[in-house]
């Protein structure tokens, strides 16, 4: 059974990129018929809740924990989003579910303008039913046939006849509902948006969702979802936007993830356990989030070929090894953050990184010199490589009042340094130097990252009845 403690506000500022974040538009359809709808998409990455979107680490701050959320204004529909090709229909979508036969019932004397709303009503009542609680009532309208005044629901004409009007999204988000996702939502064919972040969801992700194949934003952040990856996702093949991030997944992640077209990947804040993909270098993504996960193994050496990367997080993981040499070939990247695992080595090459404006690496093994190749870079404002073994680094590397850049070099290994480590603690790494052409990263060796399992492919949606609801 669920838990129906009250949602986690684990806040903890972070970055996002502003131009990922004007690429995650809703579909055009979307917006000239739903005018005055919110579009809650200025999280940032490591944020269960929507905060301003532009990024920026507090200068001379570590990442705070604990600290409340900050309200950012909504964006609005009707306000100019970055352009982006309308997803498309594509196959035909799998069968959907039967109607649940008590809310077959209930609907029988009911009349709708066109089968496919009254699909969405089946859904929409079979979803209240699986509902433990609300605290704020945002389902207490959901009754009768006018599905499409419900709260949280909108309605658009469909992309593959006009003619009719459907749901096009759903969006509970900060609405603290307990409660399971049914199978009935399957029935919602038309639906290019689901936004449920910040409540208290809990149970799988169904099969049914597979129905879902326009499918535009699938955000499910911030709730109490178990299992592994949710493999539906694999099968939407107009997705973009995927935030699954703060919940108990579980597993490996399926390489076929980052083969797909998406614009932001957020993973982190899960118990997922698995090494890194080498698919990683597919990705089209502008953003990805690994963080706080238990992700083993190093860094794929294909990262270097994420030419829309802007934003990379791998903070607060068991990743190892060196640092690829091919990190040094994103010419784009803004932001890399790579705090609180165990990489050892020296640095590679960072000097091609001329967008670059946070690197983050403390708390790691990292040894050797710091190249003002790197605290000189054009667009730096904040390079933090505490805690570490470094033995030294150049003059511009110094931290300074006088310096535009936020630099922490406290507790290393660096002669004439206050705040450092002890020769207690620094001689039994420095003694011995890793060779990183055998540890990862070198651009000779093979990753010791073995290939991650192809996931099985789920069973076709299940007929089903609206009492069973097992998880």
């Amino acid at each position: 059974m669920c838990s129906l403690g009250q949602p986690r506000w684990l806040a903890m500022a972070h970055h996002f990129s502003n131009k990922a974040l004007g690429s995650f538009f809703l579909l055009s359809f979307f917006m000239l018929s739903c005018s005055t709808f919110t579009y809650g998409h200025s999280h940032f990455l490591l944020d269960p809740v929507v905060i301003p979107g532009d990024y920026l680490y507090p200068p001379g701050n570590d990442i705070g924990v604990g600290d409340p959320p900050a309200q950012s204004p909504e964006v609005l529909i009707g306000d100019a989003p970055a352009q982006s090709p309308e997803p498309l229909i594509g196959d035909s979508p799998a069968p959907a579910p039967a109607p649940a036969a008590e809310i077959e019932c209930e609907n029988r004397n009911m009349s709708f303008p066109n089968e496919r709303l009254k699909h969405s009503y089946v859904a929409f009542q079979a979803w209240k039913k699986a509902i433990y609680s609300d605290p704020f009532n945002t389902t207490a309208n959901w009754v009768g046939h006018d599905v499409c005044s419900y709260n949280g629901v909108f309605c658009s004409p469909a992309l593959d006849d006009p003619t009719l009007n459907v749901v096009a999204g759903v969006d509970l988000n900060h609405a603290d509902i307990a409660g399971h996702l049914p199978e009935e939502l399957g029935l919602l064919n038309d639906t290019a948006l689901f936004h449920i972040n910040s409540n208290r969801f809990c149970g799988i992700i169904p099969d049914s969702f597979e129905n879902l194949t326009i499918m535009h934003e699938f955000d499910i952040s911030n709730n109490r979802f178990v299992g592994e990856f949710p493999l539906v996702v694999l099968k939407w093949k107009n997705l973009k936007f995927l935030d699954i991030r703060f919940n108990d997944f579980e597993g490996v992640l399926p390489p076929e993830l980052f083969e797909k077209e998406l614009d932001a990947i957020f993973l982190n804040n899960n118990r997922f356990t698995s090494h890194i993909p080498e698919t990683l270098g597919n990705s089209t993504a502008s953003v990805v989030s690994f963080a706080n996960n238990h992700f083993t193994g190093c860094i794929p050496k294909s990262i270097g070929h994420m030419v829309n990367l802007n934003e990379i997080v791998f903070l607060g993981n068991s990743l190892g090894g060196c640092f690829p040499q091919e990190i040094g070939l994103l010419g784009d990247l803004t932001v890399l953050d790579a705090s609180k695992n165990g990489f050892v080595g020296t640095l590679p090459n960072l000097a091609g990184l001329k967008n670059v404006e946070v690197i983050e690496i403390a708390h790691n093994k990292l040894s050797g010199y710091v190249s003002n190749t790197i605290c000189q870079l054009p667009l730096l404002t904040n390079f933090t490589f505490s805690y570490n073994y470094f033995n030294g680094e150049a003059q511009a590397c110094v931290p300074s009042k006088d310096s535009l850049v936020v630099l922490d070099d406290a507790k290393n290994c660096l002669p004439g340094r206050k705040n450092q480590k002890t020769a207690k603690q620094c001689l039994p790494v420095l003694t011995k130097p890793v060779d990183c052409s055998k540890n990862c990263g070198g651009g000779k060796g093979k990753s010791h990252a073995p290939s991650t399992p192809k996931p099985t492919p789920s069973n076709p949606p299940k007929i089903f009845h609206l009492c069973d609801h097992r998880l």
